[in-house]
């Protein structure tokens, strides 16, 4: 039975992700006044366009969160694929948009899709899908703990071609999360660790633009990296410094100003710090740590109530977002090499937001069924 969704159930995450939004909106509107000024004359141009995001993301959140568990599950398999096409077209001519060397979103005219976001979820979904299909073959034999893997690898793939390095250690990072969480031996998941941190090393050390980054990340006040390999990291803990513990106020950033490449996009905590201090670094981080923590919630209850898919897909969420802010946070702060990956609902960048707007709106679609116990039958789906 297919019951109407309840909003009054979901206001633990439903106002903390709203808290989200608006911090990210207000930090976006001051780390982009200069860079928004200079490109087109309007101050306040990227933050008319992520106010439109956030809208869209919004409404995005309440229309997932009206589709029942199975019939997202019931059209996994497609957006798998959907998602696998959507790689190989970003690589073509035309379609695909190229952007600082990167060819990472398609191209459909009013907007440009980074298909690496969609790709993600696509990936957590076709994952949690398996487990729920294949639980014994994972847990007792290693070809069902590898089979996923081998189609995940093929995403890994086109993502490396655009390149995506980041997308690549957040999706398959998610998906060895998910594995561990449904029973794999661990020792079958230290030997696949082992090859995947192999594989890492590899495309590290394969790519001079990578050595780079981990050359000038390991000493980037160096003279031959702080104008090169080294310059954002430098830029960036420069921020921190200047913000000191209560900031230098709200739009009194210095490093927006051309000194800090991305600053409302891969680098806007840092501009965050600058401007409101540690204590308002704080009050970010504890924010989004506290509706992460809400998401892994909605999976330990899911699983405590037998509705193993959603509590799969909530896991597979929870680390993509997780990874993310880690990774992003890692970056920004210099205990991480740079890479280019946003700030879930922080950072400028439409993908990103509307993507991560879709997760949370199927957390509280699970959260709603686990709620109200109104599971629906699960449809067997296509076996892999």
């Amino acid at each position: 039975m297919i019951t109407r969704f309840d909003w009054q159930r979901q206001e633990a995450l439903f106002y903390p992700w709203l808290l989200l939004m608006g911090i990210g909106w207000l930090m976006v509107t001051t780390a982009s006044t200069g860079v928004a000024e200079y490109n087109t004359g309007n101050s306040l141009y990227y933050s008319i366009r992520h106010g439109v995001y956030l809208v869209l993301g919004i409404v995005i959140a309440l229309g997932v969160s009206q589709v029942s568990i199975a019939r997202w599950q019931a059209m996994e398999l497609p957006l798998f694929a959907a998602a696998m096409v959507s790689l190989v077209l970003v690589l073509m001519p035309v379609i695909g948009h190229e952007v600082n060397g990167s060819r990472r979103w398609l191209n459909l005219g009013i907007i440009k899709i980074q298909a690496s976001e969609v790709a993600k979820l696509a990936a957590v979904m076709f994952v949690s899908g398996y487990l729920l299909r294949r639980q014994e073959e994972v847990r007792r034999r290693f070809w069902g703990f590898l089979k996923p893997l081998i189609l995940l690898s093929a995403m890994v793939v086109l993502l490396l071609k655009e390149p995506d390095f980041g997308a690549v250690v957040v999706l398959m990072g998610a998906a060895l999360i998910q594995l561990f969480l449904g029973g794999v031996r661990v020792s079958q998941y230290v030997f696949l660790i082992v090859i995947v941190a192999a594989a890492g090393y590899y495309a590290v050390v394969s790519a001079d633009y990578r050595m780079d980054r981990i050359t000038g990340f390991l000493d980037p006040f160096a003279p031959e990296f702080v104008y090169n390999g080294g310059y954002q990291l430098t830029q960036s803990l420069i921020a921190f410094g200047r913000g000191d513990l209560l900031g230098v106020g709200l739009g009194e950033s210095v490093q927006k100003l051309f000194y800090l490449p991305e600053a409302h996009t891969d680098f806007v905590f840092a501009i965050w710090a600058e401007e409101t201090g540690l204590i308002g670094a704080l009050f970010a981080v504890g924010a989004l740590g506290y509706l992460l923590a809400l998401i892994w919630r909605t999976a330990w209850r899911a699983q405590i109530a037998g509705h193993m898919y959603g509590a799969y897909l909530a896991a597979g969420i929870a680390s993509l977002l997780t990874l993310q802010v880690l990774i992003n946070l890692g970056v920004n702060t210099g205990l991480l090499p740079t890479k280019g990956l946003t700030l879930p609902f922080f950072s400028y960048g439409g993908s990103s937001l509307l993507v991560a707007c879709c997760m949370v709106g199927i957390v509280m679609r699970i959260s709603h069924e686990v709620t109200v116990g109104t599971q629906e039958d699960v449809r067997g789906a296509t076996d892999v």
